[in-house]
């Protein structure tokens, strides 16, 4: 019964791979964002344009994806404000990591470190 449930899991990843288009419910689960808030993002990232299939639905690209992850990341992550999210990605050559790389993280943790040492060498007398 597991090799069978394993064998469905993986023809619905290489569905997914091949996938052109998504649906706004999809996105949603993929990025773990409410509908409403990607339309909401729709009409102020202009940028953003999902096309609209006969029925009037919103269909995501692959390219749609990455810039929805590139913006939850600035707003989510970075906590830029919509207006200096969408300035950081209207200036030229801008490429947005969706995530911080390893170095940054260990920089922070390495302030973080620093910053208690201080703390804790005042403390003691």
């Amino acid at each position: 019964m597991g090799e069978i449930a394993q064998k469905n899991e993986m023809d619905y990843i290489e569905f997914i791979d091949l996938k052109q288009y998504f649906t706004i419910q999809e996105v949603s689960v993929q990025l773990n964002l409410s509908p409403s808030l990607l339309r909401y993002w729709e009409g102020e990232f202009p940028m953003l344009k999902p096309r609209k299939n006969r029925k009037g639905n919103r269909m995501y690209t692959r390219k749609d994806l990455d810039l929805l992850a590139q913006i939850k990341y600035l707003l989510k992550e970075r906590k830029f404000t919509i207006k200096g999210a969408l300035a950081h990605l209207t200036a030229k050559g801008t490429q947005v990591p969706t995530s911080m790389s390893v170095k940054e993280r260990l920089l922070q943790i390495k302030e973080g470190l620093l910053e208690l040492k201080k703390n804790l060498d005042q403390e003691t007398p």
